[in-house]
């Protein structure tokens, strides 16, 4: 699961080589870790393998951004993980384990 080029979020597609998890993290950085399309392409991506903790992980990500509080919370004891201080620091910090 290890990706030691910078993402870029220009293009229409995450790049190649991307685990689904580091998938579902581009589509949301790519949407401005806000709601949207990008966010629910993020979600979709997580349910496929719940269960699975760098999914799960992302999943209460991408609740967090939707403002679902209890659901994200749910997610981060699932993982056994604290949130980050922000939205943004938290995806730095899951991005960061992810590529690992």
């Amino acid at each position: 699961m290890t990706d030691s080029k910078p993402w870029s979020f220009t293009e229409n597609a995450p790049p190649p080589g991307l685990s689904p998890p580091q998938q579902a993290l581009w589509w949301l950085k790519k949407g401005e870790l806000a709601m949207g399309p990008e966010w629910q392409k993020a979600h979709d991506i997580c349910q496929m393998q719940e269960g699975e903790h760098a999914y799960d992980l992302v999943h209460a990500l991408v609740h967090w951004i939707e403002g679902d509080q209890s659901n994200a919370s749910y997610w981060y004891r699932r993982v056994g993980a604290k949130r980050a201080a922000d939205i943004a620091s938290e995806w730095q910090r899951i991005a960061a384990e992810l590529t690992k």
